[in-house]
C-alpha cells in the first residue's frame, strides 16, 4: 500500500513538473449562418436553412499545445473537434477529434507530425483562396479542398528562407464511412495490399510578407467499400495544385487552378479548377472578398462557373458579422450546388443568399 502510494506521488509530482514546462491552449470558433438558394431541386423550389458545414468558417473547438524540450526542440500536439451548430452534432463523419488529432516534435529543421493531419493540398490552397472554407466558395465545386485531411499518417513540413517544403504519408487515408464529404470509408492498412487507401501529398512553395508560390501534388487510392467509385486499390484521385498570392497595398489577390484525374470503376475523368478572387479592406472594420472560378471537364460539356462576394463587418478582434451572394452556373449534366454539401437539379443555374454571425475564442 505504502509503495502504491509512492508510485501515484511520483506521478503527481511528475505530472506536475511536466506541467509547469508545458503550454496548452483552449480555442474555437463558432459561426453560425442563415442561407437561400434557389433551384434546389429539378421543380425549381427553393430552400432555406442554417446550414451545417460551414458558414464563413467551420465550427470547432480544438486544444493545441507545446513543451519545451531544450535545445531547440518541442513536443507539440493539436487536438481539433469539428461541430455542426445547427443540431451540435460532430461533424467530420461523426469523428471526436474530426479535424486534426495528431502529435510531433518541431525543431530548427522542421516539424514532424503523426496522426490525422492536414495534408499539403489544404495547407497550400488556403495561401490563395481568399474565401477560404465559405459556404459558397470554390470548396462547392470540390469538397475535398476543406476536408483535406488523412488518417494514419506521418507529415514533415519545414520553411527555410521563404522556402517551404512539406509531405505527408498516409497507410489509410479514411477510417470512417459515417458519411460526409469528409468520410470516405477507407481505411487501409491491409494485409499483403500495401497500396490499398495510402495517400501522399507534397509541397513546394517559396512565400514572402509581399507575394507567394505553392505548388502540390496529391495521390489517393482507393479498396473495397470506399467512396467516390475508388472500390479496389488499382483505383485513385490525383490533383496538382499550382497557386499564388500577392499583396496590391493592402489587397491580397490570390489565383490557382487544381488538375484532377480520376481513375475510378465508372471510368476515367480529368478537369481543371480555376480561380481568382481578391480580399479587399474597404473600411476600418469592413473587408470585401470577391471570387471567380470556372471548373472545366476535359472531354465534356458538363462545366461550371462560379460567382461570389462576401462582405465582414468586425464587431470586434474576436466577433463579427457577414453576408454574402453567389451564383453558380451548371452546364451540361453538372449539378453542383451553390451552397457546400447542398442540391441543385443537372444544368440548373443556383443563386443564393447567407448571412450569419462569427465568434472565436
Amino acid at each position: 500500500m505504502k509503495k502504491a502510494v509512492a508510485i501515484a506521488l511520483a506521478a503527481g509530482l511528475g505530472a506536475g513538473g511536466a506541467q509547469a514546462q508545458s503550454q496548452v491552449t483552449v480555442y474555437g470558433i463558432v459561426d453560425v449562418a442563415l442561407a437561400h438558394m434557389n433551384n434546389a431541386d429539378a421543380a425549381g423550389h427553393g430552400v432555406t436553412r442554417e446550414p451545417s458545414l460551414t458558414g464563413s468558417l467551420p465550427s470547432r473547438i480544438g486544444l493545441r499545445g507545446s513543451e519545451d524540450l531544450g535545445g531547440g526542440l518541442s513536443a507539440v500536439f493539436n487536438l481539433e473537434s469539428g461541430f455542426n451548430p445547427d443540431v451540435g452534432a460532430l461533424g467530420q463523419g461523426s469523428r471526436l477529434f474530426g479535424r486534426q488529432a495528431w502529435v510531433g516534435l518541431r525543431g530548427r529543421w522542421g516539424m514532424l507530425q503523426l496522426g490525422r493531419i492536414l495534408n499539403m493540398t489544404y495547407l497550400a490552397t488556403m495561401k490563395s483562396d481568399v474565401l477560404g472554407p465559405n459556404l459558397f466558395s470554390i470548396n462547392s465545386i470540390d469538397l475535398y479542398l476543406p476536408n483535406a485531411r488523412s488518417d494514419n499518417a506521418i507529415g514533415y513540413l519545414g520553411t527555410f528562407d521563404g522556402v517551404t517544403v512539406g509531405a505527408t504519408w498516409s497507410f489509410g487515408r479514411d477510417a470512417s464511412a459515417a458519411g460526409g464529404p469528409s468520410a470516405t470509408g477507407c481505411a487501409g492498412e491491409v494485409p499483403g495490399n500495401a497500396r490499398a487507401c495510402r495517400q501522399y501529398t507534397a509541397l513546394l512553395g517559396y512565400d514572402t510578407t509581399a507575394y507567394g508560390i505553392n505548388a502540390t501534388y496529391d495521390k489517393l487510392y482507393g479498396n473495397t467499400g470506399a467512396a467516390g467509385g475508388l472500390t479496389d486499390s488499382a483505383h485513385y484521385d490525383r490533383r496538382i495544385t499550382a497557386n499564388g498570392w500577392i499583396m496590391a497595398g493592402k489587397t491580397k489577390i490570390g489565383a490557382g487552378v487544381i488538375d484532377r484525374k480520376t481513375d475510378a470503376a465508372s471510368g476515367i475523368a480529368e478537369s481543371d479548377l480555376f480561380y481568382l478572387g481578391a480580399s479587399i479592406p474597404v473600411a476600418p472594420r469592413l473587408t470585401l472578398d470577391a471570387q471567380v472560378a470556372r471548373k472545366n471537364v476535359k472531354g465534356s460539356p458538363d462545366d461550371t462557373n462560379l460567382a461570389v462576394a462576401r462582405l465582414t463587418y468586425a464587431l470586434s478582434v474576436r466577433s463579427a458579422v457577414y453576408a454574402g451572394v453567389g451564383r453558380m452556373d451548371n452546364h451540361g449534366a453538372a449539378a453542383i450546388a451553390l451552397d457546400a454539401g447542398g442540391t441543385t437539379a443537372p444544368g440548373k443555374a443556383q443563386s443564393g443568399v447567407m448571412a450569419g454571425l462569427r465568434h472565436a475564442f
